[in-house]
């Protein structure tokens, strides 16, 4: 409902509309602008997308392909799968 109406006309609208969100229980989010550049290109073998699906995908029991929590990265590893972050140490 947040959304409605609401031009989406800049980064910091977006921000501040998904963290003005609530849901009925009072279950807030937060959200910032990732601002880092990425490498264009990297690929994901199917073994590697299956090793981190397994560690941090977990489909709900009701239509688990489109229901699902993903589990947050340990601070060492990036979002992509099997692709550790260069921490520069």
């Amino acid at each position: 409902m947040n959304w409605r109406a609401r031009p989406l006309e800049s980064h910091q609208v977006v921000i501040e509309t998904i963290a003005a969100a609530t849901t009925r229980t009072g279950l807030t989010g937060r959200a910032v602008l990732d601002t880092s550049t990425y490498e264009k290109g990297i690929k994901i073998t199917g073994k590697e997308m299956k090793a981190w699906e397994a560690r941090h995908l977990h489909r709900h029991n009701f239509h688990g392909d489109w229901n699902y929590s993903i589990t947050a990265e340990p601070a060492a590893e990036t979002g992509q799968p099997g692709h550790a972050r260069d921490t520069g140490t």
